[in-house]
């Protein structure tokens, strides 16, 4: 199955029996990380890096003060 980039416009083939939610793929295109949000339908969205970094830091922060 298909999908296109939101940043680029460029199909991505995705096997949504080869992906599981919360996975991540790469648009050969642009570079742009999306996440599998949904397999059925399948569905992805673009990974917020600036939010992932966020939460690694306030658990990196928790794990440090202990």
């Amino acid at each position: 199955m298909a999908v296109v980039c939101p940043e680029c416009d460029n199909p991505i083939t995705v096997d949504p029996d080869e992906v599981e939610e919360g996975e991540t793929v790469l648009c050969d295109e642009c570079g742009l990380e999306l996440e599998v949000v949904s397999v059925d339908p399948l569905e992805l969205a673009p990974v917020d890096v600036a939010g992932y970094d966020d939460e690694d830091d306030a658990h990196g922060v928790e794990e440090d003060d202990e």
